[in-house]
C-alpha cells in the first residue's frame, strides 16, 4: 500500500476510470505545464494530467499553478473525471482520466534547472553526477533502483526463508590482506597503525564457518582502491555467501536456484542448470575466461592443417612448445566492414597483444584473397575453406604464436568485430537474451606479470586445489587446477567463488612456500583453521554488475543511487576533499605536498 501513513489518497500512477467521481489528493512534481490550462503531475509511480480551473471562483488556484516553475513540488485536491472523447492517451496508464483541481498548494518552488528531467534529454555524465538528486527523478533511474530493491528482497527470501541462511554484518574496519586488489587505508589514533577497508568479507565469512554458523550471507559493501571503470566502482555491493560441508556442484545449484527465484518476471525466464566449460576450453574457443556465448565466431585451431605448409611465420610459431595457429571467421565481414575497420582490428591486436594478424577474404566467386594464398595450393585452400566454414563475403583473421597470446588476441578481435558489425546494422547479440555460463578448473596460481618467476593466486590465497591435483601443489604448483568457479553472463563476470582450504598446514604452505607471503598477517585465520574448521566454500555475486546487465544499462553507475565518477570522485559532495593539519594531528599524519599542488593551494 503506497498510500499508508501519508496524507495523499493516491499516487500519480494509479488512477483509472474506476476512480471517476472520487475526490483525490495527489502530491508530486510538475513535469509539464501548458498555457495555464493543465499540467502533468509526476511522482515515483507515474503521471497524472491535472486540469487547472478557469472560473473566477478558483482564480487564485489558476494563478498559483500557472506561475509555478517546472519541477516545483505541489499538492492538488480535486475530482477524477473521464477525459473528453478523443483526448484519451493510450501511452499513459492514467490516460483515460484527468483530475479537475479544487484546491492546490505549492510546497516548494523549483529554481532554474541545470538540465531537463527527461530520459530522452542527453546530459553529460559529470552534470548528472553533480546533480544526482535531480537525475534520480528520471523514470529510468527510478525503475533501476526499485527493480534492484525487489531482486535483493527476493534473494533474502530465498536464502533466509527457504534455505536457512543467516544474514550477518561483518566489520568494515579491518587489516590489510596479502595479495589481491589495493585496499583503502584508514588512519587510527595509534601512531603508524592503519585499518584497511575490506575488498570483501572473505576472512570473516570463513571464520563464521569455523564458528559453526553453517550458512551465511550478506549484502556486503566492499572497497577497492582501483579508480573506476564502466563496470567497476571504488565502493560496490556484492551478495556474499558461504556454506559448510558443500562442494562446487552444491554452490552452483544454490546460485542457479537463487537467480531463478529472484529473476524479474518482465525479463522472461532463465533456464537451469547453466552450461559449464573449463578455463582452458573458454580460452581456446573464445580467447577469454568470460565468454559472451550469445553469438558464434569461435576461435578455430588450424595448426595441424597448416603444419604441412611452407609459410615461414607459421612454421616459426609451431616450432615453440605452446605454438599454435588459430583463426576466427567474421561472417559477412567483407559486406559490413570497411578496409579501415579490418586495419584497425589488426592494429588493435598489435598494440594490445603484440600479435600480428593476417586477413583472408572470400570473394563473391568463392576464391580467397590473401597474402597467404600463394603459399597454399588449391586443395589446401579448399581444406581451409572447409575447416573454417568460410562463405562468400566472410573475412578470416589468422594469428600464429604462443597459445595464450594468440587466443587472447583473437578473443579481443572477436568482440571488437561484433561491435563493428552491430554498428553497421547487423544484430549479433540479442540485448534481451541472458546467457549464463559457469567457468571452472582455473589454474590455482599464475606467474606474476612483473616477475614471471614468482607466483600469485589466480583467485585469492584461500582457494583450495582441485582434489585430483593436490599432490602437484608440493611438486609443481604451476600445474595445479583450483576449485574456483566464475559465473559469467553475456560476457561479463557476475560472480566468483571457490571451495576454501580448511587445513591450517596446507594454507600455511600456500602462503609461505608458494606465494612467499608473510603468514603472520593471517595468523588469526591460520590459528582458527587449527580449531576444527569444517570444509567450506562460497561465492560472491556482483550485485551492481548483475542488475546493470538485467536492465541493459551502459554502466553500473546507472543502478547505484550515488555512484562515484569515472575517476572515483563524488562530484556532488566534492569528495575526496582536503582536511586541515589540525584534523590530521590526532592520527600522527602529515601531508607531503607535491610542488605543483602547493602552488595550486596558495592560489
Amino acid at each position: 500500500d503506497f498510500n499508508s501513513f501519508v496524507t495523499r489518497t493516491n499516487t500519480c500512477g494509479e488512477l483509472r476510470s474506476a476512480h471517476v467521481g472520487q475526490e483525490v489528493t495527489l502530491y508530486g512534481w510538475i513535469q509539464y505545464q501548458r498555457q495555464g490550462l493543465f499540467l502533468i503531475l509526476r511522482d515515483f509511480q507515474g503521471l497524472t494530467q491535472v486540469i487547472i480551473p478557469q472560473d473566477e471562483a478558483h482564480s487564485h488556484v489558476k494563478k498559483l499553478l500557472s506561475n509555478a516553475p517546472v519541477e516545483s513540488v505541489v499538492r492538488v485536491t480535486g475530482i477524477v473525471s473521464s477525459r473528453p472523447p478523443g483526448q484519451e492517451n493510450p501511452k499513459m496508464p492514467t490516460g483515460d482520466i484527468e483530475v479537475k483541481v479544487e484546491t492546490a498548494e505549492i510546497l516548494n518552488s523549483c529554481k532554474k534547472l541545470p538540465f531537463e528531467i527527461k530520459d530522452f534529454i542527453k546530459k553529460s555524465e559529470a552534470l548528472r553526477m553533480q546533480y544526482r538528486y535531480l537525475d534520480l527523478r528520471s523514470f529510468r533511474l527510478q525503475y533501476n533502483l526499485r527493480l534492484r530493491s525487489q531482486i535483493v528482497m527476493r534473494m533474502r527470501e530465498y536464502l533466509c526463508n527457504l534455505h536457512g541462511f543467516v544474514d550477518v554484518e561483518t566489520p568494515t574496519l579491518f587489516k590489510r590482506t596479502p595479495g589481491g586488489a589495493k585496499e583503502f587505508l584508514v588512519p587510527s589514533r595509534e601512531a603508524g597503525k592503519f585499518y584497511s577497508l575490506p575488498q570483501s568479507p572473505q576472512q570473516f565469512k570463513q571464520l563464521l564457518m569455523v564458528g559453526g554458523l553453517d550458512r551465511y550471507f550478506q549484502v556486503a559493501r566492499c572497497y577497492r582502491d582501483e579508480g573506476s571503470r564502466p563496470d567497476r566502482q571504488p565502493e560496490f555491493t556484492q551478495i556474499d555467501i558461504e556454506m559448510s560441508f558443500v562442494d562446487q556442484a552444491g554452490i552452483q545449484r544454490l546460485i542457479e536456484g537463487l537467480l531463478q527465484y529472484s529473476w524479474p518476471e518482465e525479463r522472461g525466464s532463465i533456464t537451469t542448470p547453466f552450461p559449464s566449460m573449463t578455463y582452458e576450453e573458454a580460452l581456446a574457443d573464445y580467447g577469454t575466461d568470460k565468454p559472451d556465448t550469445r553469438f558464434g565466431m569461435k576461435i578455430v585451431d588450424i595448426s595441424d592443417f597448416l603444419r604441412r605448409s611452407d609459410i615461414q611465420f607459421v612454421q616459426n610459431a609451431l616450432s615453440y612448445p605452446r605454438g599454435t595457429v588459430r583463426a576466427i571467421c567474421i561472417s559477412q565481414g567483407a559486406r559490413y566492414l570497411k578496409n579501415k575497420d579490418v586495419e584497425s582490428l589488426k592494429d588493435s591486436a598489435k598494440s594490445q597483444f603484440n600479435q600480428e594478424i593476417m586477413e583472408i577474404i572470400c570473394r563473391p566467386d568463392g576464391s580467397l584473397k590473401s597474402l597467404l594464398t600463394k603459399f597454399l595450393g588449391e586443395k589446401q585452400q579448399s581444406e581451409l575453406i572447409h575447416a573454417l566454414n568460410i562463405q562468400t563475403d566472410d573475412v578470416v583473421l589468422l594469428a600464429a604464436g604462443e597459445h595464450k597470446q594468440v587466443c587472447s588476441a583473437l578473443g579481443s578481435l572477436r568482440l571488437e568485430s561484433a561491435d563493428l558489425l552491430e554498428a553497421a546494422g547487423l544484430v549479433l547479440r540479442d540485448p534481451t537474451a541472458f546467457h549464463f555460463l559457469w567457468v571452472v578448473d582455473f589454474p590455482l596460481f599464475l606467474p606474476k606479470e612483473e616477475n614471471p618467476t614468482e607466483l600469485e593466486s589466480a583467485h585469492h590465497p584461500f582457494t583450495a586445489p582441485h582434489p585430483s591435483d593436490t599432490s602437484l601443489l608440493y611438486s609443481d604448483p604451476t600445474k595445479v587446477r583450483s576449485q574456483h568457479y566464475d559465473l559469467v553472463l553475456n560476457g561479463s563476470e557476475v560472480g566468483g567463488g571457490s571451495i576454501r582450504i580448511h587445513s591450517a598446514e596446507q594454507q600455511r604452505f600456500v602462503l609461505e612456500k608458494v606465494l612467499k607471503e608473510d603468514s603472520e598477517v593471517l595468523s588469526h585465520l591460520l590459528e582458527a583453521l587449527e580449531f576444527g574448521a569444517p570444509p567450506h566454500g562460497g561465492i560472491a555475486l556482483g550485485l551492481d554488475r548483475l542488475v546493470s546487465l538485467i536492465v541493459d544499462a551502459p554502466s553500473i553507475r546507472d543502478v547505484i543511487a550515488f555512484p562515484k565518477s569515472f575517476r572515483g570522485r563524488d562530484l556532488m559532495g566534492n569528495a575526496p576533499d582536503y582536511v586541515t593539519p589540525e584534523e590530521l594531528e590526532p592520527y600522527h599524519i602529515q601531508v607531503s605536498w607535491p610542488l605543483a599542488e602547493k602552488e595550486a593551494k596558495k592560489n
